[in-house]
């Protein structure tokens, strides 16, 4: 968990999808969430982080649904949405907390 921690101490905004391959919901979000980090460029981060893999990251989040997309910036949490969202209302998100 320590590179993840280092991550999301950035000064640019993080967008951590938290997902799950077994889940449909989570594919489905895929291609929005490939768009989103396209349209950002280097003005953000999106990563994804599979909570099987990384279980004690995402029990340590309470991520209790997948997706969860949560937005980080200085290792704060900013911003938390579980479930489907559109690539508009994450690029949104993201855009507040462009310094």
């Amino acid at each position: 968990m320590e590179k993840f921690k280092e991550l999301i101490q950035s000064e640019k905004p993080v967008l951590v999808d938290f997902f799950a391959t077994w889940c449909g919901p989570c594919k489905a979000m895929r291609p929005v969430v490939e768009k989103v980090r396209e349209e950002m460029g280097d003005r953000a981060r999106v990563v994804e982080m599979d909570v099987d893999k990384y279980d004690g990251t995402a029990l340590f989040y309470r991520i209790q649904m997948v997706p969860t997309f949560i937005i980080f910036k200085r290792g704060e949490v900013l911003w938390r949405h579980s479930g489907v969202i559109s690539g508009k209302e994450l690029k949104a998100a993201l855009e507040r907390y462009i310094s």
